[in-house]
This record gives structure tokens, sequence and C-alpha cells, in this order.
């Protein structure tokens, strides 16, 4: 119904934005990532998702029409609803969600606040055929149990999952199988 909206940031709440649009506030809920990012007074574009409930209309901003389609997605799993479909998107990037769902990482999943094992298995079972490749690959490569494992210690350590992928991400191809040996790399990252 709304597909996008235009118009100058007013307010940054907790969770949400007030975008206003010719003399109207309206309120956002938009990931974390995004939030964080935004300033009052800049002007900002949102593709947007309107939910209509009996004693609500509550509209969801994203940066891109993936994110939204994605969170639309999300919507289509059994026992996930709008909170815990924008929880998943403010924990994990599209790449990383898309890994989980492509290589089966449940455990990945489940990591996101509110999301149990139950539920990670049913959005992976759900979006695995109608989650197209980002990168036009059929096939992602999975996380070694290694670098599960040096996942796992850094948010343990209070790193979010995406800045823990991050750093993981950034440790050499060529850096030994050890999990302590690819924590440190990893922790380097962050220096």
């Amino acid at each position: 119904m709304i597909a996008t909206l235009r118009g100058e940031i007013t307010q940054i709440e907790d969770n949400a934005i007030v975008l206003e649009i010719g003399g109207v506030g309206l309120r956002v809920f938009v990931p974390r990532a995004l939030r964080e990012r935004l300033k009052a007074g800049e002007a900002a574009l949102l593709y947007t998702h309107l939910v209509v409930r009996e004693d609500a209309l509550t509209l969801y901003g994203f940066e891109t029409q993936a994110e939204r389609d994605l969170f639309t997605l999300l919507l289509g799993v059994d026992g996930v609803g709008p909170r815990m479909a924008l929880s998943v998107l403010s924990t994990l990037s599209l790449d990383s969600i898309q890994r989980a769902v492509f290589s089966e990482e449940i455990d990945l999943l489940s990591r996101v606040p509110g999301v149990g094992k139950k539920t990670a298995q049913k959005i992976v079972l759900y979006l695995q055929d109608r989650l197209k490749p980002l990168s036009g690959l059929e096939k992602v490569a999975a996380m070694s149990d290694v670098d599960s494992e040096v996942l796992a210690a850094l948010t343990a350590l209070g790193y979010s999952v995406v800045e823990a992928q991050t750093a993981i991400q950034s440790i050499p191809r060529d850096a030994p199988e050890d999990v302590e040996e690819r924590l440190r790399l990893a922790l380097g990252y962050f220096q």
C-alpha cells in the first residue's frame, strides 16, 4: 500500500525514527544498523511495508528493496511476526541470512534475540525455495565448525553477530584452522 517514503528525519527513537512528510510525522520502525547511521535533520528514502492490525497501522522501513522483500518473506514464516522479522534484519546482514538459509546454519539464526531453534528451522525451511542468491551463486559456502566457535567466542565477548562475522571474514584464507589462532586474528580486526 505504501511502497516508499521520502522525508526529513525529525526524531530518532529506541527502535524507530520519525519521518516528516508534508508536515506529518510518521513513526517508522527500522533495523538497528540503519537507525544508528541516520541523523535527525537529514533527508531519507525508505522502502516500506505497512502492517495492518485491528488496533494499529505500523510502518516498517528499510534502506533497500532487498531488505524489504526479505522482511516480507520472513512474515510468511509460521510464528514470525513483524517485530521478530525486524529483529532478524537488525542482527544479521542480508548476506549472513542468505548464507544461514542456504547452508542450513540454524545456530546462526537462533542467535537472533527472540528466535529459538524451532523458529530458526522454520525460517530456513521456508526461505530455502523462496530466497534468491544475492550474488547469483546457487551455493554459499558454509561456515566451518572452527569459525562457528570463533563466532560464539566473539559474541560472548560482547561483539554483535554482524561485527563477529565481519571479523571472521577478515581472517586470511591461509590462516591455520586453530580456534585460538583464528580468534586472535579476528580480534585483531577490531584494533
